[in-house]
């Protein structure tokens, strides 16, 4: 279990663990009954940079500083992702040409335009709730919340490029390899951290998130027939927004 947890911490983040051993694909898909845990890890992380300076800075320095950190402990892996996937779905007319387009490393004018508005929500969000008493469990919910949502759409969709095609590097390769273990693990997890960060708002954030994650599911099934590691990333990113969202609600 606690090389799971490092496997989970050392894929998901920049930090400095599990280096010492080999990690593979199944390795990797074992260790997701861990990645709602890392991300209120990667979130707690902001939280207390937040504490720290939210109160000398503006309220939207502030957010940019958090948005910036968040893609540096990430390796901005999931906007990556959110890239590849908006230029493939937004300029690929067939299946394969959806795939070819989220394989190359270019980025294209879907991507560029969906990670501004990703970055520029996030900053928004942040900057809209400074000073209140939900910022910190909004800063936890959001990356444990989107880290669930790639866990189920990996442990219920099919892995939608073909074997023969995969890469040995693909971060989307774990995904054939995720069970219910996985899925019922992160679960419990999920909602002990929602139920933490409040009870209406985590509540109403965590089935927000499983809406948007059935929408999502029957989206790629549809255009690809299944995800990828970079609609797995797409998923984290959109969850992430939709929690900061309902945390930035009024009320």
């Amino acid at each position: 279990m606690i090389r799971d947890l490092l496997t989970a911490v050392a894929f998901l983040t920049r930090l400095p663990v599990a280096r010492a051993f080999t990690v593979d694909a199944k390795q990797v898909a074992r260790s997701q009954l861990w990645f709602p845990l890392v991300g209120a890890l990667v979130g707690a992380i902001q939280a207390a940079v937040f504490w720290l300076v939210g109160s000398d800075l503006p309220p939207l320095v502030t957010a940019v500083l958090i948005v910036a950190l968040d893609a540096w402990l990430t390796g901005a892996m999931h906007y990556d992702g959110l890239a590849d996937t908006a230029d493939g779905f937004g300029g690929g007319l067939t299946d394969d040409d959806v795939l070819r387009i989220m394989r190359d490393h270019a980025i294209g004018s879907y991507g560029a335009v969906a990670v501004v508005l990703a970055i520029a929500l996030k900053a928004a969000a942040i900057a809209s709730f400074a000073g209140l008493a939900r910022a910190i469990p909004a800063l936890i919910a959001a990356p444990a919340l989107g880290r669930w949502s790639a866990v189920l759409l990996s442990a219920t969709q099919p892995y939608a490029r073909p074997i023969s095609d995969d890469h040995p590097r693909s971060v989307g390769s774990p995904t054939r390899f995720v069970g219910r273990t996985q899925l019922i693990v992160a679960t419990i997890t999920t909602l002990i951290i929602a139920g933490l960060c409040g009870l209406w708002r985590g509540g109403l954030a965590l089935l927000l998130v499983a809406a948007f994650s059935s929408f999502w599911a029957w989206r790629c099934r549809r255009r690809i027939g299944g995800v990828t590691g970079d609609t797995l990333g797409a998923a984290i990113e959109a969850s992430a927004c939709l929690v900061l969202l309902v945390f930035a609600v009024r009320a």
